[in-house]
């Protein structure tokens, strides 16, 4: 037994794709059905006594404490690509990025980076354009929000501009 956790040798190893727009979620499909791969392959040594151990550099490598729902919540002034990554990590199965807003509370639930898109102003805020909801972030940023819920009911561009026209939301 060893004093801290994941510290010991590693008898098998499987490369995970980890695409630019996965949650935390289909991450860890991947990663499961990539462990199971690994443990076919390394079963038969691990069962004769004979798998071969590699000791891992702990130097590169970091720990985790463990999440608190208040880690999920957004900072608008982040860059998109911050923001994007958080809604990723936090996204369904697990609580959702959230922020609390003069019109309630709202749960990013899924996100994309537009490529091109230029902000509104260099403020955060919400608004609808062409169809989509998006939001300007800091460092003029751009995110588009796929998957939103405002006080716990769907938010999307049609029902955005019928609450709130052409306006820009705050998120400041």
């Amino acid at each position: 037994m060893l004093a801290k956790p994941d510290a010991g040798a590693l008898v098998a190893q499987q490369a995970v794709p980890i695409l630019p727009n996965d949650t935390a979620f289909e991450v860890f499909q991947k990663v499961t059905v990539a462990a199971e791969m690994a443990l076919d392959r390394v079963l038969p040594l691990l069962v004769a006594g004979n798998a071969p151990e590699l000791q891992q550099d702990l130097s590169q490598g970091s720990y985790f404490g463990g999440r608190k729902p208040e880690d999920g919540r957004i900072d608008w002034t982040q860059p998109a690509p911050a923001i994007h990554n958080l809604v990723r990590a936090v996204a369904p199965p697990y609580p959702g990025a959230f922020c609390d807003t003069p019109i309630g509370h709202l749960r990013v639930l899924k996100s994309f980076l537009p490529v091109g898109q230029m902000p509104r102003s260099p403020e955060p805020g919400l608004y609808a354009a062409q169809d989509q909801l998006l939001a300007d972030c800091g460092n003029a940023g751009v995110l588009r929000l796929v998957s939103v819920e405002l006080d716990g009911k769907t938010l999307d561009a049609a029902s955005f501009n019928a609450r709130f026209g052409q306006q820009k939301l705050s998120l400041a």
